[in-house]
């Protein structure tokens, strides 16, 4: 059983900043990449940024200036820093861990509310 734990949400202004940290539990052999996406009201859940077990990053165009991606691998453990925040950037951020042994599958958080007031 493996259980991730999102913090750090909450409301900001614009021009604000966040951090947002995933804690991943339970029985975890090896992980490929963890990372961000988020979800707005009436839309569809999309990639915010990834990290892979090499530190590769990957992250949604927009975002690529202001978020950084990063991980403690010795505490299975992903945050995402989040400045200069948009009112756009309002949504329910969701950590995803994947993994690649013993089998490949995905895990999902319960989501955290970030809201950046105009």
């Amino acid at each position: 059983q493996v259980q991730l734990v999102e913090s750090g949400g909450g409301l900001v202004q614009t021009g604000g900043s966040l951090r947002l940290s995933c804690a991943a539990s339970g029985s975890i052999f090896r992980i490929k990449n963890m990372g961000w996406y988020r979800q707005a009201p009436g839309k569809q859940r999309e990639l915010v940024a990834t990290i892979t077990r090499d530190d590769t990053t990957t992250y949604k165009e927009s975002v690529k200036s202001r978020f950084t991606i990063s991980r403690d691998s010795a505490k299975n453990t992903v945050s995402l820093l989040m400045n200069s925040l948009k009112p756009e950037d309002t949504a329910t951020y969701f950590c995803k861990l994947y993994i690649d042994y013993p089998r490949m599958f995905e895990y999902w958080g319960q989501g955290t509310q970030v809201t950046v007031s105009s």
